[in-house]
């Protein structure tokens, strides 16, 4: 069934005068019902980045607690943070099914007494919430890149989030598929001029300039959604070509020096045959011939 209807509604306050006169008003509404001293939640908001998700609000309690209830769309009620004096609660393990639409109250009450129930409390209803169109998108990290000759091979970490399925935490790819994709900027070192590429996969497979050094970063993108499409860019790498033409004059002069190094032995090994025949002559030329 649906949800029950708040008995009162608070939504976020936007500018100051609307925050005060609203705080005021619910002051006085919670005197005349008799819960005095107890004040709505206001300024109520979501904090969540991929599926670690906190409801946050004002004011701090004087005198009375706070306590948090969630619904789905077509479900009951479910209290999940009780009679608490923080103005936070972690909604995450809640959230089972990140298509679903949440429906969240925070009520204001008086603590339980060891001699009977709770006050009847007021409540406030903070914005719904869909996981999978409302959670932010956490910074992305590389994983490994490789530049080699016109090929520059980046891959980007698959993140890990906080939603859990059959008790495994799930990466962003195992929740959106192929509705999550990836955009690599990527400049010269020595220049300013960035180019961009995208692709639905983890991996990119650009073409560069020879021996030139590249710098980029990566940022993930769910374009199906009309907001929070995009995260935060990555921490930017860059490849170093110094290093590999460096490496690669290493190896050409140790190959001319190998081939120096055998032209020197083969010489000197004939140089030493030729000597040690011509040796051989002379004496032969030299010996007298024997009579009989």
């Amino acid at each position: 069934m649906a949800p029950p209807k708040a008995g009162l509604l608070v939504a976020p306050a936007a500018p100051a005068r609307t925050a005060l006169l609203g705080v005021l008003l619910l002051v006085q509404v919670s005197s005349a019902s008799g819960t005095s001293d107890v004040v709505l939640a206001y300024n109520i908001t979501w904090k969540s980045i991929d599926f670690k998700t906190i409801l946050e609000w004002e004011p701090k309690p004087v005198n009375y607690v706070y306590s948090v209830e969630i619904s789905p769309k077509w479900g009951d009620w479910k209290k999940k943070c009780f009679q608490i004096k923080k103005t936070e609660c972690d909604l995450t393990d809640e959230m089972k099914n990140v298509r679903e639409t949440y429906f969240v109250r925070i009520l204001s009450e008086k603590p339980v007494k060891s001699d009977g129930d709770p006050e009847e409390s007021l409540h406030a209803n903070a914005p719904n919430f869909t996981p999978y169109l409302d959670t932010n998108l956490g910074q992305p990290k590389i994983k490994d890149f490789e530049q080699n000759g016109t090929k520059l091979k980046v891959t980007v970490q698959n993140s890990i989030t906080s939603f859990r399925h059959n008790g495994t935490f799930q990466t962003l790819r195992q929740i959106f598929h192929e509705d999550l994709n990836y955009t690599l900027h990527y400049w010269k070192a020595s220049s300013t001029g960035k180019k961009s590429v995208k692709t639905k996969t983890n991996e990119f497979l650009v073409d560069v300039d020879k021996e030139e050094s590249y710098c980029f970063n990566v940022q993930a993108v769910i374009p199906s959604r009309r907001s929070k499409q995009k995260s935060p860019e990555s921490a930017i790498h860059c490849t170093s070509q110094e290093k590999s033409v460096f490496k690669n004059l290493f190896f050409i002069v140790g190959a001319v020096l190998f081939v120096i190094i055998i032209l020197i032995i083969i010489l000197s090994v004939t140089l030493y045959k030729c000597s040690k025949g011509r040796a051989n002559k002379e004496v032969k030329e030299n010996t007298p011939l024997n009579t009989a």
